[in-house]
C-alpha cells in the first residue's frame, strides 16, 4: 500500500502527546511507546523522541518533539 509516512508521523506524533507523563519543563517528556516500530524509529531520525529500541514502555521526548506533538494534537484532534 502507497502512503504518506509524513502524515502518519504526524499523527503519532500526535497521538503520543496524548500518552505523555512525567512531564518535565524545557526536558521533554515521556510517552508509552505503543505505536508502530517504523514510525517510531522515524520520530528518532527528526529529532523528536529518544531511540525507541529498548525494553522501556515509554520512549523520551525531546522539547521540541512534546511541543510539536501538543501543537498537533491540538490541531488534529481538539474541537
Amino acid at each position: 500500500m502507497n502512503y504518506d509516512e509524513n502524515r502518519i508521523d504526524e499523527y503519532t506524533l500526535a497521538l503520543l502527546y496524548l500518552v505523555t507523563h512525567e512531564r518535565h519543563e524545557g526536558l521533554g517528556a515521556r510517552a508509552w511507546k505503543g505505536f508502530d516500530w517504523d514510525t517510531l524509529n522515524r520520530l528518532h531520525e527528526k529529532g523528536y523522541i529518544s531511540n525507541p529500541i529498548g525494553k522501556a514502555k515509554s520512549v523520551g521526548m525531546t522539547e521540541e518533539g512534546f511541543l510539536k506533538a501538543k501543537e498537533l494534537f491540538e490541531l488534529h484532534f481538539t474541537k
